[in-house]
């Protein structure tokens, strides 16, 4: 008799791919991925790193690292787009409706992404790692959207 292979979890499975994503970054500060999921369904995925058709910083430097700009702060001296916008930009492209649905996260969403998520319609998110934003964090409690801290190891 054989025995049983141990599948992942939903949520490690697209924890998993989350990362995975997080390999395309251009940042050369941190790699962020991100997916939306609905109904156990990848709906869109994005990466952080500069718009379609702009250098990426892992070509011409990082202005935040020049001005050694601490995490979460300054979000506007980066020519990058976060993973989470990506993700929604991706979807709005495509018209794939993201109302909702999950967000699988590499790291917690800053303040700015939080009210694209909120507005999107987003209803969960799984974060691995947290990040220097507080704001974030209150905006997602006070809206409604459940945050879970994923860590399978």
């Amino acid at each position: 008799m054989s025995q049983k292979k141990k599948r992942p979890s939903w949520q490690t499975y697209f924890m998993d791919i989350t990362f995975l994503v997080a390999k395309r970054s251009t940042c050369i500060r941190r790699a962020v991925g991100a997916i939306i999921v609905k109904d156990k369904r990848i709906l869109s995925t994005g990466y952080n790193g500069a718009p379609t058709g702009i250098k990426h910083c892992s070509e011409i430097g990082c202005l935040r690292e020049k001005l050694n700009v601490p995490s979460g702060e300054k979000h506007e001296l980066c020519r990058g787009i976060h993973a989470e916008q990506n993700a929604i930009i991706q979807a709005a492209y495509h018209g794939v409706s993201i109302k909702d649905s999950n967000l699988f996260c590499t790291n917690m969403p800053c303040s700015i992404c939080a009210k694209m998520i909120i507005n999107a319609g987003i209803k969960k998110i799984y974060y691995h790692s947290g990040y220097a934003d507080a704001m974030s964090e209150a905006m997602f409690t006070e809206a409604g959207v459940k945050l879970i801290q994923f860590d399978d190891g």
